[in-house]
């Protein structure tokens, strides 16, 4: 007779499953790309960071339960605020005294979103969830 592997035993927690992260590691870099592009002056708003909501809006259905579900999240609502704050940028931006005050906002939102998708993608490296 043939011998076979005993099944690996399953847990009834969904937190110790093991997620299909390909998804989440996607947003990230994408997020990643559209993050130092942005801070380049193209801001967050570029095509690479609407494919990677896109995405992670995507992924975190097959990723609910689960500690990467934490992680698209993460990057879902840094892409909206990033999105709030360079729409704010722009219109400071149309009133001509607001100029440095919007780029001033840009580079700060740049900045912040580089900092998220680093402090992001270190936890999901170590497969860790976000910190509520």
């Amino acid at each position: 007779m043939a011998d076979y592997p005993a099944p690996a035993p399953t847990t009834s927690t969904t937190e110790s499953r093991q997620p299909p992260a390909t998804g989440a590691l996607v947003a990230y870099i994408l997020f990643g790309i559209a993050a130092i592009v942005g801070f380049t002056g193209h801001g967050f708003w570029f095509p690479f960071g609407i494919i990677g909501v896109i995405v992670a809006y995507v992924s975190r259905g097959d990723m609910r339960g689960t500690w990467a579900e934490s992680h698209l999240t993460w990057l879902i609502r840094t892409f909206w605020w990033s999105l709030v704050w360079t729409c704010i940028g722009w219109v400071a931006f149309v009133t001509i005294i607001g100029i440095p005050i919007a780029w001033a906002i840009w580079v700060v939102t740049a900045i912040w979103v580089i900092y998220r998708v680093v402090r992001g993608f270190l936890l999901f490296n170590d497969r860790r969830p976000i910190p509520a």
